[in-house]
C-alpha cells in the first residue's frame, strides 16, 4: 500500500488520481460515519456507515487507523490494505499504519515551500485568512519529526504532477520489488538448509 502524507496544497489528491488512471492503482477506500454528501458514491468515495457501526468495528480492532472530527469517525479498514492501493492520511494516520507493519507498505511524505502552497490554495479560491491560519498549522502538523518512519520525501515544488507521480511510482516499486526479492531468497536459503539437514 501506498501512503502519501502531505500539508494543505502539497498535491496530494491530484497524484493520487494520476497514479490510479494511469498507473493501475487503486483507491482505499476509507470508511466513515458521517451521512454521504450529495454526488458521493458508497464504495468509492467512502464506506458509509452509522455511528454505532463504527464504534463497533472499532472494539473489533477492525481499523489500521482512524479519527474522530467534526463529531464523525474516520477510518481506514484492515480489509483491502494490499499492494497497488494508494491512500491519503495524516501524521498520526501514518504512524498507525507503520506499527500494523502491513506488507508492501510505503510512506511518502510530500514537501512544498509554504510559498508555493500558498498560491495554489489562493487559485483554488480559498480565502487568504483561513490559507494563512492552515499554513501556520501545518507547519507543526506536517513537520517529519512527528512521523515514525519515512521511505521517502519527495518535494513538489517545482515538478509536475504527472512527473511526480511517475517518480512515486517508481520509488514505490524499488521498495516492494526489493523487499519481495528478498523474501524470495529467504525462501531459496530455508530450503538449501533443509536440504543440507536432510543429507
Amino acid at each position: 500500500m501506498l501512503v502519501l502524507v502531505g500539508a494543505s496544497a502539497s498535491g496530494k489528491t491530484d497524484i493520487a488520481k494520476i497514479l490510479i488512471e494511469e498507473y493501475g492503482y487503486n483507491k482505499m477506500v476509507t470508511t466513515t460515519s458521517r451521512k454521504p454528501r450529495a454526488g458521493e458514491i458508497r464504495g468509492v468515495d467512502y464506506n458509509f456507515i452509522s455511528r454505532k457501526v463504527f464504534e463497533n468495528r472499532i472494539q473489533k480492532n477492525r481499523f489500521l487507523e482512524y479519527v474522530e472530527y467534526n463529531l464523525n469517525y474516520y477510518g481506514t479498514p484492515k480489509k483491502g490494505a494490499t499492494k497497488e492501493k494508494v491512500l491519503i492520511v495524516e501524521p498520526d494516520g501514518a504512524n498507525s499504519i507503520y506499527d500494523h507493519e502491513i506488507k508492501d507498505t510505503v510512506i511518502v511524505l510530500l514537501e512544498t515551500e509554504e510559498e508555493t502552497r500558498k498560491e495554489r490554495m489562493l487559485e483554488r479560491g480559498d480565502n487568504l485568512i483561513e490559507i494563512i491560519d492552515r499554513l501556520e498549522k501545518d507547519k507543526e502538523h506536517f513537520d517529519k519529526k512527528n512521523l515514525k518512519h519515512i521511505d521517502f520525501i519527495v518535494n513538489t515544488t517545482e515538478s509536475t504532477q504527472d512527473e511526480l507521480a511517475l517518480k512515486i511510482h517508481e520509488l514505490y516499486h524499488h521498495i516492494v520489488d526489493q523487499e519481495n526479492q528478498m523474501s524470495i531468497f529467504d525462501v531459496f536459503r530455508n530450503d538449501e538448509k533443509e536440504q543440507n539437514g536432510k543429507e
